[in-house]
């Protein structure tokens, strides 16, 4: 079983885990440091169990918010679910007007013309 070295507060702690969870226990650690710094920073030094609970509700306090963030995004989601799929809209494209066959056709003759007169200059 791993040991790591973990700093919080500014204070050392030599943690085990299971192998292979190092990183999460890491990142977990990180996480409960920042929580411990700012209190710090405003309180001074704190005893390491008060460091720690603090930090460690502070932390609780954020995973509440955004635990209750996602029940109340899934509940959003089962509502749309529940709405079905809406029905395909109709959209209306306007008619293209006539002249517009009629200029390409103008346009398509006039390259033409110019395409004859080309063929003609080299030959």
């Amino acid at each position: 079983m791993p040991e790591l070295t973990v700093t919080i507060g500014g204070r050392n702690f030599s943690v085990a885990c299971q192998a292979g969870e190092e990183h999460f226990l890491q990142t977990a650690a990180a996480m409960l440091d920042a929580e411990a710094q700012p209190l710090l920073s405003s309180m001074g030094r704190l005893p390491e169990a008060r460091l720690l609970l603090m930090a460690g509700l502070m932390l609780a306090d954020r995973t509440a918010a955004v635990e209750d963030e996602n029940r109340s995004l899934r509940s959003r989601i089962a509502e749309m679910e529940a709405q079905g799929t809406p029905a395909p809209q109709r959209i209306e494209v306007p008619v293209i007007p006539p002249q517009v066959g009629e200029t390409l056709a103008e346009l398509a003759a006039r390259a033409e013309a110019l395409a004859a007169r080309i063929e003609e200059r080299r030959a």
